[in-house]
């Protein structure tokens, strides 16, 4: 089922269950639509900013590892509260961390722009399509039977997430499994997309300030894809 909210409408539609919240008191999330994207547009900016991102994780990883990252070490014991091993399932912004003193991974504009910038920012980013979207965002912990479409052995496949488990999902489904680890294909971003839904994860130590930063950081790179394009946003959760 298509989106037929406005970004108003799903912005302020969008949850945080309590019972994510009791894991982690405090977790924001800095949600953003972005509207009028054109898909043909100029985007050297992408190669710009991955090669920002693959600087800069070069220059934190020369003085500590991986796991000793602040932002990374929290999303560890975030990963814990909920029962997932972070040494097996690692969060994107580890995940990235970890790729870019040897070259992040180019997908499309869009998912090139916003990894990046969460490896400079060193804060987590989820991008979908809005217009795929059922509905506004949940971020809750699964029952466990609820349905996830993803890849698997190369073929699509339908999964569940383990009861417990912190997912983001919409009226239809899991959106992303483990808060922030894997995507799922239903809402994926692609060449085609013109309205874009991005989420960006922050717990202590992150301040509000580097969050907004890590916001304004995304919008002002997703202006240079279309003179049309508008960015609405919404802080959920801890105040």
């Amino acid at each position: 089922m298509p989106n037929n909210l406005t970004p108003t409408e799903f912005l302020y539609g969008c949850s945080i269950d309590p019972a994510v919240l009791e894991l982690r008191p405090d977790y924001r999330a800095l949600l953003l639509v972005v509207e009028g994207i054109n898909p043909q547009a100029d985007a050297r900016i992408a190669d710009e900013l991955i090669g920002q991102a693959e600087a800069h994780a070069a220059a934190l990883l020369a003085s500590t590892t991986v796991d000793q990252l602040p932002q990374i070490d929290a999303w560890r014991e975030a990963y814990r509260a909920f029962g997932a091993k972070p040494q097996r399932t690692r969060n994107s912004l580890e995940a990235l961390t970890r790729r870019a003193s040897s070259g992040l991974p180019r997908v499309n504009a869009l998912t090139d722009i916003y990894n990046a910038i969460s490896v400079v920012h060193q804060i987590p980013i989820g991008g979908e399509d809005f217009d795929l979207y059922d509905g506004p965002a949940l971020l809750t912990r699964a029952s466990g039977d609820e349905a996830f479409d993803t890849v698997a052995d190369g073929e699509p496949t339908i999964e569940n997430p383990d009861a417990g488990e912190v997912i983001w999902r919409d009226g239809t489904g899991v959106t992303c499994r483990r808060w922030n680890w894997r995507q799922g294909r239903r809402t994926a971003l692609s060449e085609n997309t013109t309205t874009a839904f991005f989420i960006l994860d922050a717990l202590a130590p992150m301040s509000d300030t580097q969050l907004e930063a890590a916001g304004e950081a995304l919008g002002q790179a997703m202006q240079s894809l279309g003179a049309a394009v508008q960015v609405s946003q919404r802080i959920a959760g801890a105040q």
